[in-house]
């Protein structure tokens, strides 16, 4: 019945109702706004999961930090694994790569390239804010999501090779034989991120370490562990 007034309510009507317009899809996000919302999304849910964990993290959770409905939310990412891939495809793979990368010169030397390692990492969790804290809480900890999606996704690769060198730089006499190459990761995160990450916790009133400083301090820390006997 309800349709029948609206039919005879339009036929009688002088102006013809206007039509719809087609061609956008119910709660999609229109013009720049899409890809600025989207982006937007993807900071937030970083900070999140930096601050309170990826498993404590919902989807709701994110669209009530950002302001926005949870349909919006739905519309970018239908599920929370969707958004973690994305955010690994787009934020961590490319991090990865770039630390990665100073492994790859077949000429460098132990010094300079772990320097550089140290040096990369700094100036990553520098510009990133939500890397020290998340890589604390997802990277390291027993069960951490981002770790075992990272390791289903990619493996151990660029881990490998790097140990591989390191293993060959011992082998020619220029990195102290006593070092386990698998923990030298482990060691320069350590000194590097760790400091890092619980610099940001500090109260103002707090002595606060520069990047450069953390950096410097690394490399001084290592010299004379990484030198062959």
């Amino acid at each position: 019945m309800a349709n029948d007034v609206l039919d005879s309510d339009a036929a009688g009507s002088d102006n013809p109702a206007p039509q719809k317009r087609a061609g956008r899809r119910p709660g999609r996000p229109s013009g720049a706004h899409g890809e600025q919302a989207r982006t937007q999304l993807l900071a937030i849910a970083l900070e999140m999961f930096a601050r309170q964990g990826i498993g404590e993290t919902t989807l709701g959770a994110i669209a009530r930090e950002a302001g926005v409905t949870p349909a919006m939310v739905h519309y970018y990412f239908k599920t929370r694994d969707q958004l973690l891939d994305v955010l690994i495809d787009e934020r961590f793979v490319p991090l990865r790569a770039e630390l990665a990368r100073v492994f790859n010169d077949p000429h460098s030397e132990p010094v300079e390239t772990l320097r550089a390692f140290v040096e990369t990492l700094v100036a990553t969790v520098d510009k990133y804010p939500w890397f020290a804290a998340l890589w604390v809480r997802e990277m390291i900890s027993e069960g951490g999501l981002l770790r075992q999606r990272m390791a289903e996704r990619f493996g151990d690769a660029h881990k490998d090779r790097a140990v591989e060198r390191i293993a060959g730089w011992q082998k020619e006499g220029k990195l102290n034989p006593a070092l386990e190459p698998s923990l030298v990761f482990a060691s320069l995160f350590g000194l590097t991120v760790f400091p890092l990450a619980t610099a940001r916790g500090r109260g103002e009133g707090d002595r606060a370490v520069s990047a450069e400083q953390v950096a410097r301090h690394v490399v001084a820390l290592l010299m004379n562990g990484i030198r062959p006997y």
